[in-house]
Order: structure tokens, then C-alpha cells, then sequence
């Protein structure tokens, strides 16, 4: 391991760190003596914070069938949770049904197999949606999904008008980093204007996006009409003051983004509102009883940071789908937290330390300058087609192994610290039916459906589709209460905007 240089120490993001920090590092502002509550937020959204109301607890669920997803729902719900968070596999992720040829190998393996209004009618059977907030991890496919929530929700006498969540459809995000996109870009936010439109007016306690800010300006209306909907979805890592920083800058940013810019006059406009996941990166397969250490440093740095909902990854996660103890271990992570640490006492409690602030200003002032780039190259959409933000997280990737590798980076357990005599511990595993009984149903359930409504739905969503103008939600809701699946309806939208292929550079 290179010797380390103590007069040359960095955060993650590369912010140098003194020795000391004193009133001096302390950057003056016009908000220096800011209360929670007030623009720009930096200290909190709300005066009260958690001594009112706690975060929302949630933990990332869903994997194999519908019926086992159900039972992990409602164990997590026995044991304190208070918002569901659905995880789905790569086929409905990607708009393919199960019993597509290229879904094979992958139907129930990532998260939960959904190809028709039955998948999820069985996913929330005796879960009251009128109660419950649910998440959905979901982007291209995401208008069909929340079209299959609303119908779920209608057969259980819910209106629309009351259901809440979240669906995570940042869409960009796929073009950058996951890859699991369909159409190309421009089209694919034309679904999402339609959907930010649809929920503002129809599903209005519902979050339709969780956003990066380019998507602001494609929801056709004014800002005021359906900002007070949007929120973020944030990773949170293990650089403990950096990150409780950087969700303290970016309440600051975007506050100040939302006023200025897009002329929000709604303080509601201008609240950052954001879910926090701790990152999956960090877990590693070594010793993975160490993550529930991980897990908890990530997740007090989020509630420190003031998230409003919150995901604690599962010790087992970097080497398969957790299992119910481990997930009920990652639950009282965050339920401990809440109840015996007494963070949640009294508002922004590291406000005033001098490398907090100091970080807080530093980051505010690195991401002034990166949006100014960003800007320079057309924006959010014109930077992806250019492959600028794939190539910066190329070359970050690079040089976090390069680190790791070289032990420049320590990660315990992995490069240093090592256990010889480490046992696996017991792993949650899938039943090998799982895909042949999904599919087995799909089939049965096309066999019995109305194909003459089906075909109708689908020409009508097809023409509606070619019309540029025309808000497509309403026509997804009807093809799925008509028991179009999600592939049908992902297939029309391929024929007419194409699928999308990805851009390398090197």
C-alpha cells in the first residue's frame, strides 16, 4: 500500500481536507443564519424535520413471482415498515413479457416478473392501497406499471385521486448508467411529459418521477402546476461528512435553481424532496457482516443529510437477493436510528461544524460549475447523445478499481483485513419453476382474454401514439384494463419510435 500523504488528503469527490477547519474556512453567505424550513432548505424542507414526522422506511423488495413478492411485502409490513418499494426483473424492466424469447434465464431474477394486470393484481393482493406509499424502481416500462397500479387500486374501490408513491423514471439515467432503456431518448421523455401531465391533474399525491432536473422543462406546463410532485432519488455512500454535505448543497441548489431559473413562486416548487438508497457498490462479497456496518454508517449520513424516504441495502445483497432475516436486520437498522440515537431530537444537528459547512459550500460551488458545462454542451439530452456523462462515469469507474487495486483505497475484507477462514453464510435461492409457471400463466391468461378488445386497445394506442400531441397515459390505462400486457404495449411504441442503441466511446 502506497504510504499515505497527510498534507494532501481529499474527499471522495476530490475536496481537499485540512488538518483543522476554523471559522475562516466558513464561507459567507446571505443564508449564514438560515432557518430549517425557509429557502433555500438547506438546513431541512420543514422546521420540525423528524421531531414531527419520521422519514419513510422502506426496503427494496420484489423477486420471482408476484405470490412471492405479496409474502415479502406483507412480512416487511409486520415488521414496521412504512412504504413498499418494488424491485422488477429485466424483462418487464426492458418491456419484453415473460414468455418472450429473449426473457428466458431472466423472468423473476432481478425483481419481480409483471406481464399482466394478473401479475399485479396477485403482487398487492390484501395490501390496502389507500394506506400505503409505494415506490416502484421502474423507467422505461414505468407509464405501464403506475397504469397497472391505478387499475389495481380501482378494483380495491381506491381512487387514483388518493394513491401515493413514487415511480423512479428518470430515464436519462438509463442512457448514462444502467442501460435498460427502449426508445431513444427524445421519445422516451415524451412518455414521461405524459405521465408528469397525467398524475398532476389525475393521480395528484403521486410522485411521477424521480428526477434529474433536465426533465423540468418537458412537462409542458407551468412549473408551479407540477413541481410541488417531483423528487430525487440519491445514492449514499460511506464518506460520511461529504455525503450528508452533498444532500445539504443539493437542497441549496436546486431551491435556488427552481426560483431562479424556472420562476417557481410555489414554495413547494422549490422543495428538494428526496429517497435515499444506500449503495450497493459498497457491499462486497468478503465478509458480508461488514455491510451491516456499511449499511448503518450510509444510513446515518442520509438522516443527518434530511432524506424524506429511505432504503438500507441487505448485508447478502453483493452476493443474491436477501434473505428475510437479513432483510428485517437492514429494517431495525434504520427503525434503531429512528428511536435510540437521537438524531432525530433537534433539526440539522452538524450544522455549524466547520467541515461540514465548509464542504457544503465546496460542493454547491463544484456543481455550479459542472451544470455551467453541461449547459455548454446543450444540456442534459444533448450531453448524453454526446456521450459526454458515459464517458465521466467511464473514467471515474477506472480510477476507483485503479485505487482498489492498488490499496490505495482501503475496503475491509477485500484488500486488507482479509479472512482466510471466512464461511459464506446461508443465501436466499429461487426456485427453478419460477419462470416455467410465469409463463405457463401468461400463456393461459392470452388464451382467455378478449382478443378482439385487445387488438382494438392496441390500434388505438398505436394511433394515438403517431399523434405527438396526444397524452398516451389514459390510452395505456385502458389497454391494460383490457388486459393488453406490457410487452403488447411496449411493442407499439418500438414499431413507431424505434429502439435505441447505444453509443461507445473509447
Amino acid at each position: 500500500m502506497a504510504k499515505q500523504d497527510v498534507n494532501n488528503l481529499k474527499t471522495d469527490s476530490g475536496i481537499p481536507v485540512k488538518r483543522i477547519f476554523s471559522s475562516k474556512d466558513l464561507v459567507k453567505t446571505e443564508y449564514d443564519e438560515e432557518e430549517a424550513g425557509r429557502f433555500p432548505y438547506t438546513r431541512g424542507l420543514y422546521p420540525n424535520m423528524y421531531r414531527e414526522r419520521q422519514w419513510t422506511m422502506r426496503q427494496y423488495s420484489g423477486f420471482g413471482s408476484a405470490e412471492e413478492t405479496n409474502n415479502r411485502f406483507r412480512f416487511l409490513l409486520e415488521h414496521g415498515q412504512t412504504g413498499l418499494s418494488l424491485a422488477f426483473d429485466l424483462p418487464t424492466q426492458t418491456g419484453r413479457d415473460s414468455d418472450n424469447q429473449y426473457s428466458q434465464g431472466e423472468v423473476g431474477r432481478t425483481g419481480v416478473a409483471i406481464s399482466s394486470i394478473d401479475n399485479m393484481m396477485t403482487c398487492f393482493q390484501n395490501i390496502p392501497l389507500e394506506k400505503v406509499s409505494t415506490s416502484m424502481t421502474i423507467n422505461s416500462t414505468a407509464s405501464t406499471l403506475l397504469a397497472l397500479y391505478i387499475v389495481v387500486a380501482e378494483s380495491q374501490g381506491v381512487s387514483s385521486s388518493i394513491l401515493r408513491g413514487t415511480t423512479q423514471n428518470d430515464i436519462l439515467k438509463e442512457y448514462i448508467a444502467r442501460n435498460t432503456y427502449i426508445y431513444p431518448p427524445r421519445q422516451s421523455m415524451r412518455i414521461i411529459g405524459d405521465m408528469i401531465q397525467y398524475c398532476s391533474k389525475s393521480v395528484p399525491q403521486w410522485y411521477p418521477i424521480s428526477i434529474s432536473g433536465y426533465h423540468m422543462r418537458e412537462a409542458g406546463s407551468n412549473v408551479d402546476e407540477f413541481a410541488p410532485r417531483l423528487s430525487f432519488f440519491f445514492c449514499c455512500t460511506m464518506e460520511f461528512f461529504e455525503e450528508i454535505a452533498k444532500f445539504r448543497a443539493a437542497r441549496r441548489i436546486y431551491a435556488k435553481i427552481m426560483k431562479e431559473k424556472f420562476g417557481a413562486t410555489n414554495d413547494k416548487s422549490t422543495h428538494l424532496r428526496f429517497h435515499v438508497q444506500t449503495s450497493g457498490e459498497s457491499l462486497t462479497a468478503q465478509q458480508v457482516d461488514n455491510n451491516v456496518v456499511r449499511v448503518t454508517l450510509e444510513a446515518l449520513s442520509a438522516v443527518l443529510g434530511g432524506c424524506q424516504s429511505l432504503h438500507t441495502n441487505s448485508r447478502d445483497e453483493a452476493l443474491a437477493l436477501p434473505t428475510e432475516e437479513s432483510v428485517k436486520v437492514a429494517l431495525r437498522t434504520q427503525q434503531i436510528i429512528a428511536n435510540e440515537t437521537g438524531v432525530v431530537k433537534t433539526v440539522d444537528p452538524l450544522s455549524g461544524s466547520y467541515y461540514l459547512e465548509y464542504l457544503t459550500s465546496k460542493i454547491e460551488e463544484g456543481v455550479e460549475e459542472y451544470l455551467k458545462k453541461i449547459e455548454s454542451l446543450g444540456g442534459a439530452l444533448a450531453a448524453i447523445e454526446k456521450g459526454f456523462f458515459q464517458e465521466e462515469i467511464r473514467r471515474n469507474a477506472y480510477q476507483l478499481k485503479k485505487e482498489i487495486d492498488n490499496s490505495d483505497r482501503v475496503i475491509v475484507g477485500v484488500n486488507k483485513f482479509q479472512d482466510q477462514n471466512e464461511v459464506e453464510p446461508l443465501l436466499n435461492t429461487l426456485d427453478p419453476e419460477i419462470e416455467i409457471r410465469q409463463v405457463n400463466k401468461l400463456i393461459e391468461f392470452k388464451k382467455n382474454r378478449d382478443q378482439t378488445k385487445v387488438n382494438s386497445e392496441l390500434n388505438k394506442l398505436q394511433s394515438f401514439a403517431e399523434k405527438e400531441n396526444e397524452n398516451l397515459m389514459p390510452h395505456i390505462i385502458s389497454a391494460v384494463k383490457n388486459h393488453v400486457t406490457l410487452g403488447e404495449i411496449s411493442d407499439i411504441f418500438v414499431n413507431i419510435f424505434g429502439r435505441y442503441e447505444q453509443k461507445f466511446s473509447f
